[in-house]
């Protein structure tokens, strides 16, 4: 095996471990945090959700969509034709496409939110509505990279 596909390979399970690691554990203890009901914790939960989606769940998700492709078309020219790579691709996206359409947007409400209540101050019926919709969302999302990540182990044909 090339040196240098060896070294993507590496990065690439970096990136994952980063990538499935940091949305498995914010999805966690954001859940936990406003679960206590307590405004100054929900409104800091919330606050780090942000923090670390930034600073890992997209440092993982680049690095494993960069070294994915490198690794891919090292094989093959047409992404597609190898079934489980194009089964990967396309659970990423859609996990990617959860995050960026609903997940995100939730969440920058929900911290909008939190900055009025994070002097405990009440937390508004909306943060809970819109709560309810990011758990639900980001249990999908999350589901998804769990069900990618069989596709790259077991490559099934």
């Amino acid at each position: 095996m090339d040196v240098n596909y060896t070294l993507l390979k590496l990065l690439h399970v970096v990136g994952g471990t980063i990538f499935i690691g940091n949305i498995i554990v914010t999805a966690f203890w954001k859940t936990m945090a406003d679960r206590t009901r307590e405004p100054k914790i929900a409104a800091f939960g919330q606050r780090l959700v942000n923090w670390t989606d930034f600073a890992f769940t997209s440092v993982g998700a680049f690095t494993l969509l960069i070294t994915g492709l490198m690794m891919t078309y090292s094989f093959t020219e047409d992404l597609w034709e190898v079934a489980w790579v194009a089964w990967g691709l396309k659970l990423f996206l859609a996990s990617g496409f959860l995050w960026a359409v609903i997940l995100f947007p939730v969440q920058v409400k929900q911290a909008w939110l939190a900055r009025n209540f994070s002097e405990g101050e009440e937390i508004p019926v909306l943060y809970w509505r819109l709560g309810r919709i990011w758990l639900s969302v980001c249990f999908v999302a999350v589901l998804l990279p769990l069900i990618n990540l069989y596709f790259m182990v077991y490559k099934p044909t």
